[in-house]
């Protein structure tokens, strides 16, 4: 079955954008499992690069994703060059987000198909993949009261703020735009 998209782009209506939500190395089942609902509820695409700190048969990751998550579009790659190999994103399609990201993620290119890449929960992304993209680092503005925030309310944050220019969508019924 071929997967809808109700959110349209401002400047193109029939040009639904395309998110994907990849988390590199992903260790913590929860998260994941939250990621992936957000996933499904923007109808993002979740990418999960390997080695993964859990199974994902585990029932705490179908607890997290709720009984979403065999709803969620989910690939799972063998490593980062599988996934690049696989999805053949152009440069300007990757959006790295690491706490040292140079620039807020309020300042990443809204593009019609994007790569939104998280690291693990500990180590954050390898260096081989920011040396990879050097021009492609964001962060999410946080106080030095807090080493980092959760990923997945990472995730949600940046994955929403890469659809702000997308036509208003609801997809429960008698909710309208203000």
């Amino acid at each position: 079955m071929e997967k809808t998209n109700p959110i349209m782009t401002a400047n193109n209506p029939l040009a639904p954008p395309e998110r994907h939500v990849v988390l590199v190395e992903p260790e913590v089942h929860w998260n994941t499992g939250n990621a992936g609902r957000t996933c499904l509820g923007a109808n993002a695409t979740l990418h999960l690069v390997q080695p993964l700190g859990f199974s994902l048969d585990s029932r705490q990751v179908k607890r997290a994703g709720l009984d979403y998550w065999p709803r969620v579009d989910l690939s799972v790659w063998d490593d980062f060059d599988h996934f690049l190999d696989g999805m053949t994103p152009a440069p300007e399609e990757i959006c790295l987000f690491a706490k040292l990201g140079s620039r807020s993620y309020r300042r990443m290119p809204i593009k019609a198909r994007m790569f939104l890449i998280f690291g693990s929960e500990t180590r954050g992304l390898p260096d081989a993949v920011l040396q990879r993209y050097p021009g492609a680092h964001y962060h999410v503005p946080i106080t030095q009261d807090i080493r980092s925030l959760n990923l997945s309310t990472a995730v949600g944050i940046v994955l929403y703020e890469s659809l702000r220019d997308a036509s208003p969508w609801h997809g429960w019924p008698n909710i309208t735009e203000a």
